[in-house]
């Protein structure tokens, strides 16, 4: 079993079980702040789910918004059990039973019911599912391909900014289309001569990068699942719904 490369919590703030979890149990100032960058990092697959479910874009966001805010006011972290599943799915679960009671509770949260209030970008949520790939994707499916989309952006804000802590922030920009796989980027040997070295060590540059960025994600997972046993299964289950 591999485990999770560790995350330099200086560089980017931990954001997994505990963290969470102590968001809802105590609300220290460090666990609060895990919990907004979780949120923040994973509103949009609830928002997609809810525009799936016919919602319309104002109520989608009031949903989304009033959702995080009620996570925060009623402590419904602290009364998950991380060994009953996964995070992705206490949140949907507890995102459909949110949605299921009366609207304006969130409407009401969006205002400034709740004292955390994520700040959703609708006009790109908007754009982003008009360039959906799989338009008849049922609400469920949706959601966990961008929860898989959102995982794999966390890990590369991470990578980022363990290179913007070394002062490699170019560096970083250079190679990143060698990550995502772009066939339309540049060679190694253009990347070569713009940094004013050679093929060779820009080939082992980005086999360490691609490395670190697995490892990266790896943790990510593991930061939503219970133990490191489930890590491969979760990643199998979000690769597939990449595909899907």
């Amino acid at each position: 079993m591999t485990h999770p490369a560790p995350i330099d919590s200086e560089a980017f703030p931990l954001t997994h079980w505990s963290a969470v979890f102590a968001a809802g149990k105590e609300g220290t100032a460090r666990a609060e702040a895990a919990l907004a960058e979780f949120c923040s990092a994973y509103w949009y697959p609830l928002y997609a789910f809810a525009r799936r479910k016919g919602h319309q874009p104002a109520d989608a966001q009031d949903l989304t918004q009033g959702f995080f805010a009620y996570l925060i006011q009623a402590q419904l972290v602290a009364k998950a059990n991380p060994e009953k599943g996964r995070f992705r799915s206490f949140l949907l679960g507890c995102f459909i039973n949110f949605t299921a009671a009366d609207k304006e509770r969130a409407r009401t949260l969006k205002r400034g019911g709740g004292h955390l209030v994520v700040p959703l970008k609708s006009q790109q949520a908007e754009a982003r599912l008009a360039q959906e790939p799989s338009p008849d994707a049922s609400p469920e499916r949706l959601y966990d391909r961008h929860w898989a989309l959102a995982v794999i952006e966390v890990a590369l804000a991470h990578l980022e900014a363990e290179f913007k802590k070394s002062g490699r922030t170019a560096l970083f920009q250079q190679l990143q289309p060698f990550l995502q796989g772009d066939a339309s980027g540049p060679s190694y040997a253009e990347v070569a001569q713009q940094l004013g070295t050679t093929e060779g060590t820009i080939k082992v540059t980005v086999h360490r990068l691609r490395q670190r960025y697995r490892d990266l994600l790896r943790t990510v997972v593991s930061q939503t699942v219970n133990s490191p046993i489930e890590v491969d299964a979760e990643l199998a289950h979000l690769m597939a719904a990449l595909r899907g």
